[in-house]
């Protein structure tokens, strides 16, 4: 049984209390998500909080075809990896070492799709733009919830969703902080076994990790999936991945230099 840290105690009791008040402010018309979700920087929506608050955002209804139901799937899985593998990082790294790991894997998790979005996002609309409707425009539009059926014409309706899709998403959730403290975990115990759920066959970390990630990395170009009625965000997850990597890395590298960052 592995006994839980008090860092990752408090980061679990965060999450839990946000997504219970997501469940109860909803019902009295305050949609939590729009307020702390991260949202597309060119959307209206998009406040400068939601960079760290979408961290602790979590899916909290999905409709299964019978109307809405409330959803525990997604914070369940986020906070049983946050335990098993948060705690045994902190130990080893300590409480400030662990923050500082744990938030910058989450804006890795966060800056990786955005740039993604940002790319798909521009060279989709790049039709629009030469035949003289500039981006201000456009996104001005968008954030009325307004749109013309000529520009689907001109980009392709399939381009249109992609674009209507990375403007309006609500993206949440901290599977990249766990990720990250996944890749940590791997590099500091990598002869450690894991189990999924799925499959009770222990795997050493060292050749699991490396494995879900070229799944991650697979399902991202393949163009991700959506199970339970909600996307997973791959390249978050690969963005958490690369920030954790280079962490435990350059902390390794510099672990007996006198000028480290932590003297």
């Amino acid at each position: 049984m592995i006994k839980i840290t008090d860092t990752v105690k408090h980061l679990i009791i965060i999450n839990v209390l946000f997504w219970i008040a997501t469940l109860v402010l909803v019902k009295n018309g305050i949609d939590l998500n729009a307020i702390f979700s991260m949202h597309f920087p060119l959307n209206n929506e998009f406040k400068i909080w939601q960079v760290i608050t979408h961290m602790f955002m979590h899916a909290s209804y999905v409709n299964f075809g019978n109307g809405p139901s409330i959803f525990f799937l997604h914070i369940f899985s986020n906070m049983l990896g946050l335990w098993m593998f948060g705690s045994a990082v902190e130990k080893n790294l300590g409480k400030t070492k662990f923050l500082f790991l744990y938030f910058s894997c989450g804006l890795g998790a966060m800056i990786l799709p955005l740039i993604i979005d940002y790319v798909n996002f521009y060279s989709i609309i790049s039709p629009l733009i030469e035949n003289g409707l500039d981006t201000q425009m456009l996104t001005s539009i968008m954030n009325e919830g307004k749109y013309n059926p000529e520009w689907s014409n001109i980009v392709g309706e399939d381009n249109w969703l992609k674009v209507s899709r990375i403007f309006y998403q609500e993206s949440l959730g901290a599977s990249g902080c766990i990720m990250g403290l996944l890749v940590a975990f791997g590099m500091m115990y990598p002869n450690s076994e894991l189990m999924l759920l799925f499959l009770p066959i222990p795997i050493k970390a060292k050749v699991f990790i490396p494995l879900l990630l070229a799944y991650e990395i697979y399902s991202g170009i393949a163009g991700g999936s959506s199970i339970f009625g909600f996307n997973v965000g791959h390249f978050a997850h690969i963005g958490g991945a690369i920030v954790g990597f280079i962490i435990i890395w350059y902390w390794r590298k510099t672990q007996f230099n006198k000028n480290r960052w932590d003297r």
